[in-house]
């Protein structure tokens, strides 16, 4: 066999199995961050957690197209205000309440804990408290009333940006700052991120918005605005934790990237109503 078609057939074969083992990873953090099963050639090794995280945007992206095929539909049925409730119990379906749970245990943690020992302590308990059951009441009532406010074809659109965009921004926690805990359900995902994993999510994040601006059917405007909103508040959340903690949590992840779908939310609001 000629040299040639040697090289030729190990760089596909190399390029081959990188694209399976980027595949295996989008199954794994699917698996992880969602109900949805997953093909078994796909196996599952928690190291594998480690370098998942990168595709957190990706199954963001999934998780908005359920959320707006529930919309949709239920739209052509109900008012706009059922649709929005509708498409949001399906997210919080979808993903097993994963990330409004770790909301609620943020809230209680740093609500009613004094010290970081006290505030890691009051997170691993599996009841919520009063911090925890208002903040997540409210935030809720915010998502729901923020969509019925916009308009309905600015919904669409809207939740397919936002989803992935609150996700890069608790992937960016993983990629700056250190895991507070010795252990923990996300502790396997609270490794080191390199710069060239988070490329990957910033770069899975942009694919929906480029399309949409590409399409004009969101303006660039209320994209930036949104993401705007979306990073001041989950540098505000990161500091709070790091100054706290000295760190992040699994439960932490949940909270910024529910605070910052919902900030994104808000700032396409503002600017649509501007």
């Amino acid at each position: 066999m000629e040299p040639d078609i040697i090289l030729d057939t190990t760089w596909r074969a190399r390029c081959l199995q990188c694209c399976i083992r980027q595949l295996r990873l989008f199954f794994i953090a699917l698996q992880f961050f969602t109900r949805i099963q997953i093909p078994r050639w796909v196996g599952f090794d928690e190291r594998w957690l480690q370098h998942a995280s990168r595709y957190f945007p990706a199954v963001g992206i999934v998780v908005a197209l359920v959320t707006v095929l529930v919309y949709v539909i239920a739209s052509l049925l109900w008012t706009q205000s059922i649709a929005v409730l509708l498409s949001t119990i399906a997210g919080i379906y979808l993903t097993g309440a994963f990330h409004e749970d770790g909301f609620a245990d943020t809230c209680d943690g740093f609500g009613g804990g004094t010290s970081s020992e006290r505030v890691l302590e009051i997170m691993k308990d599996s009841r919520i408290g009063a911090y925890g059951a208002i903040g997540i009441g409210l935030m809720l009532a915010l998502k729901w009333m923020t969509l019925s406010s916009l308009p309905s074809p600015v919904v669409v659109v809207t939740l397919l940006v936002a989803h992935p965009v609150s996700r890069l921004a608790a992937v960016s926690l993983v990629w700056r700052m250190d895991y507070a805990k010795a252990n923990g359900k996300a502790k396997p995902i609270g490794q080191e991120m390199s710069n060239q994993e988070f490329c990957i999510a910033t770069a899975t994040t942009l694919l929906p918005i480029v399309i949409l601006c590409l399409t004009g059917l969101m303006p660039l405007l209320a994209i930036l605005t949104g993401s705007l909103f979306a990073a001041l508040v989950s540098l505000w959340l990161a500091r709070m934790f790091q100054r706290r903690i000295g760190g992040y949590t699994g439960d932490c992840l949940g909270a910024v990237q529910q605070v910052a779908e919902v900030a994104f939310y808000l700032g396409v609001l503002a600017t649509i109503a501007y």
